[in-house]
């Protein structure tokens, strides 16, 4: 007991509990880049994120004239990530356990009008029961702008249901990143969407998923509101395709009881119209094998008959390297395969075609791009939670599986 009293005692117990605890801290450094201007961007926002048991702000600074931030992890061997708030758009770093700097945050001038937004693909999947047709479509939109500029309004993308359809699903995927949900406001008129989401420079895919009534046939005329460079329509064997203009569809994909038309660069508006007619489903085993993407063990596109699939995915199917020719000029028609096979898995990836076999990137690139994904996610988790879009019970399961995925990519991205 005299021990316990003993004021040296006390003194020296405080001291090596401060001294422990000022070990695990850490000092966390890096910079914003204005990537439409080139320059340091100055007065930027940049919060650090703490990633355990939640996501739970433990520091925050400005940007100073030379971009430059430093923030202090009261645990270094957490992970965290670091948000910067550019223009009301956030742009993010992950910082594994014992990470001293992030490096260069590359944000951009966000407006509310741009030119340069294009799409690469719109592609729909089609699917009945006798009494319901369910529709999941996916749209890949590019944003080339000169200089890069965010588009970020209320109404950054714009989408149009058939008559009749009920939304079911949605999320939207940001350059880099992993999807997450993303609901689109209704506007004044029927079957009328707008996402509000921002625009990156680069590639932002969105995927909707909606179902409608359905007597065995039914008309449609898609509506677009961004030049399209590919639409595509999947669809079981069983389920008849018409369009109502000769060859303004061609089938790209004919087997294991799947169809894919396809029609090319269509214009802001009204698209080729088509007719569908019949009932059934596209099984397991053919998105099974859409999934695949027509590569072997080895990474690399076969050279038989089915040489018609796209190049094969880099870095997994997580995401395209940079340098990657333009698909813009370079599509081909089997490129669709790809698309469609992983809008059956719900997540879509972009493959770009080249003419040798593409790299695949190192492993720490796909960890990195892994660490995106989620950091992305677990936004959208503490977004639902406050928003109180799902219960309790689900978070919890939810940030228990993120937090062991995070972990172990975090460990794989530090070794």
């Amino acid at each position: 007991m005299s021990l316990l009293l003993n004021p040296k005692s006390i003194f020296l117990v405080l001291f090596l509990a401060l001294a422990a605890g000022a070990g695990n801290a850490s000092t966390i450094t890096g910079s914003v880049r204005n990537g439409t201007t080139s320059k340091p961007s100055a007065g930027d926002d940049v919060i650090l994120l703490k990633l355990a048991g939640g996501m739970e702000e433990e520091a925050r600074t400005r940007s100073d004239s030379q971009g430059r931030f430093t923030l202090e992890a009261q645990d270094g061997n957490t992970p965290h990530v670091v948000r910067v708030m550019h223009q009301k758009v956030m742009y993010h770093a992950i910082a594994p356990p014992g990470t001293t700097s992030v490096g260069e945050v590359v944000v951009y001038e966000a407006v509310r009008k741009l030119q340069g937004i294009t799409g690469s693909a719109d592609v729909m999947r089609m699917q009945s029961d006798g009494g319901t047709l369910r529709v999941a479509e996916m749209f890949v939109l590019r944003n080339d702008s000169t200089p890069s500029r965010t588009l970020m309004s209320d109404r950054t993308f714009e989408i149009y249901l058939p008559e009749g359809a009920q939304m079911d699903a949605s999320s939207a995927t940001s350059p880099g990143g992993m999807a997450v949900n993303s609901a689109p406001v209704p506007l004044p008129e029927r079957g009328h969407y707008a996402f509000v989401f921002p625009l990156r420079p680069g590639e932002t895919k969105f995927r909707i998923e909606y179902h409608m009534p359905y007597t065995g046939s039914a008309n449609f005329v898609p509506r677009v509101t961004v030049p399209m460079e590919m639409m595509g329509i999947e669809l079981p064997k069983s389920i008849e395709f018409s369009p109502a203009q000769a060859e303004s569809y061609g089938t790209a994909l004919d087997e294991k009881g799947v169809v894919v038309e396809v029609a090319k660069n269509i214009a802001p508006g009204a698209g080729p119209a088509f007719r569908i007619a019949g009932t059934g489903a596209i099984s397991p085993e053919a998105l099974k094998s859409l999934e695949g993407g027509g590569e072997d063990n080895s990474g690399n596109p076969p050279d038989s008959a089915t040489a018609a699939a796209p190049a094969n995915r880099p870095g997994g199917g997580m995401a395209v390297p940079e340098g990657t020719p333009d698909p813009m000029e370079t599509y081909r028609w089997p490129l669709l395969i790809g698309f469609v096979a992983l809008l059956g898995a719900g997540a879509f990836w972009m493959t770009r075609p080249q003419s040798v076999p593409a790299t695949v990137p190192p492993s720490g690139s796909r960890s990195t791009q892994l660490l995106e994904a989620l950091k992305e996610e677990l936004f959208q988790l503490e977004s639902d939670r406050l928003q109180q879009k799902i219960s309790e019970e689900e978070y919890t399961k939810a940030k228990a599986a993120l937090d062991t995925t995070l972990t172990r990519a975090m460990q794989r991205a530090k070794n």
